[in-house]
């Protein structure tokens, strides 16, 4: 669904790359999380590959459409969600729908249920500039899936919203991967990717450090750990121990075999752990 090859941007038409030489490939139906702290080039290459930045210099193809030469009808194929909202303040949410929609050339999702799916059903005839940040994030969530994009942009798509909310996006994008639909992940938060994500590419300062799946990452750059909670002299002690390492193993085994454990985890290393042992760099 999308192919970028040797990919740079500048802002000022100078050296000053924002995006410096990146490739990578998203297959068709695939989660792919585009990860990286703020000014790593994240919003940059999302801009170029929604149509909202020139292409520079580079090849890149989108749904099908060569952006060197870029297409209205590309629009009815993609659905982006920024993570700035920007609605119709003056408009209710439905009419912000409704008007959105008449942007299409293919046949669109009822409004009304796509608002049910975020809780704004009740809302619905309240003018947008009346909501809360959250509510306005959920409306312009929920205006990107008018059209049944084939190629979903998702910009940092739970910002702002409390966990219940939130959990109600993620199982909204998950439904949709299970109907084929690929989705482009931008986000700094590296929980939700690594939920989501069939594969994420850590981007900074411009330049793509490593593309892999989340359970490859964690496997090369993970420390193997059990983490143990027992019972010393009557006093609760929490040991880890590593599974690589024979000492550790025979510790671990004279424990379980003598100790009193209250709870016993495997402990492995999460994205963002990952993420500043490859860049060194932290996701602020």
């Amino acid at each position: 669904m999308i192919t970028v090859k040797n990919l740079y941007h500048s802002y000022t038409n100078d050296q000053a790359y924002a995006v410096k030489g990146i490739s990578f490939e998203i297959s068709k139906g695939e989660v792919f999380g585009f990860l990286g702290p703020s000014g790593a080039g994240k919003s940059t290459t999302q801009g170029i590959l929604t149509g909202l930045l020139p292409l520079q210099k580079g090849d890149v193809e989108v749904a099908g459409y060569d952006m060197h030469h870029r297409k209205r009808d590309m629009f009815n194929k993609i659905g982006v969600s920024f993570e700035q909202s920007n609605v119709y303040n003056k408009l209710s949410a439905i009419e912000n729908l409704e008007f959105y929609k008449k942007l299409f050339d293919v046949n669109t999702v009822d409004p009304m249920k796509l608002l049910e799916l975020v809780g704004l059903d009740k809302v619905a005839h309240k003018k947008a500039g009346t909501f809360s940040k959250g509510m306005k994030h959920r409306l312009t969530f929920v205006r990107s899936m008018l059209n049944n994009p084939e190629l979903w942009f998702l910009d940092e798509p739970t910002t702002g919203l409390d966990p219940a909310i939130a959990r109600q996006i993620i199982e909204i994008v998950k439904q949709k991967k299970a109907e084929g639909t690929t989705v482009f992940l931008t986000t700094h938060n590296m929980n939700i990717a690594d939920e989501l994500c069939d594969r994420v590419a850590f981007i900074i300062d411009g330049d793509i450090k490593l593309i892999d799946s989340p359970r490859n990452l964690k496997l090369q750059f993970g420390e193997k750990l059990v983490v143990v909670d027992h019972i010393v002299n009557d006093q609760k002690i929490q040991d880890k121990f590593s599974l690589i390492n024979k000492e550790d193993l025979d510790k671990l085994n004279t424990i379980i075999q003598t100790g009193r454990i209250e709870m016993m985890h495997t402990k492995e290393a999460t994205l963002e752990e990952i993420f500043i042992k490859v860049t060194g760099r932290g996701l602020e």
